[in-house]
Parts: C-alpha cells; sequence; structure tokens
C-alpha cells in the first residue's frame, strides 16, 4: 500500500494554460457549436469524432473574450459593431480581431 500523502492544492491557472501549449487557446472558452466544455476538443455532434482544430464559432467566442477590435474599438467581450454601429450577427467578428487576440495570447 502506498502511504505517501496526497496533495490537492489546485494548479495555478497561468501554470495551468502553459502545460497546454499544445493547443489552440480557443479551447479556453466552451464550444457553443458542438456543446465542448471549455479545454475540451470540438468534436462532429453525429459521429463524436474529435476535431484538430476548433469550430469557427468556438474560435469566434474565444477572439470576443480575448481581444479589443481594432476595427469598431470595442472592449473585450462585447460585440463587433457594423459601420452604423449595430451589433453584427451572431458569431460574427472583424479579421482584425481575430489577429489581435492571437497576439494577445502570443
Amino acid at each position: 500500500m502506498n502511504h505517501r500523502p496526497r496533495y490537492t492544492a489546485p494548479m495555478p491557472d497561468d501554470l495551468h494554460h502553459q502545460l497546454r501549449a499544445g493547443q489552440h487557446p480557443a479551447r479556453s472558452v466552451p464550444c457553443p457549436h458542438c456543446k465542448a466544455r471549455a479545454h475540451q476538443p470540438c468534436t462532429l455532434r453525429k459521429s463524436g469524432r474529435m476535431l484538430p482544430k476548433p469550430h469557427p464559432q468556438r474560435l469566434a467566442d474565444w477572439a470576443r473574450i480575448t481581444a479589443c477590435c481594432p476595427e469598431c474599438q470595442v472592449e473585450p467581450g462585447i460585440p463587433c459593431r457594423t459601420a452604423g454601429g449595430w451589433a453584427m450577427p451572431a458569431h460574427a467578428i472583424h479579421a482584425r480581431r481575430y489577429q489581435e487576440a492571437e497576439e494577445t495570447c502570443a
């Protein structure tokens, strides 16, 4: 029998994310398409097969949460705006926001 003490201290988030370096940073948010939990890979709904890359909806959510949009000047967490000031359709963001999110995580 093993009588060593068990250490159950939680791992700090910044260290936890460094250990997941091989995964796309968008995995840090849940997927609205396939309902995969945070830090779990996206799957196909019918077959359950795991995908190597996240769904586009998950990428959009991650970019919206992570970065400010240089195109429409909105803060993280706020949906991108059109030229008229209206919110863009669900899961639609400017391409420059994706770039900003990737630079933020790099």
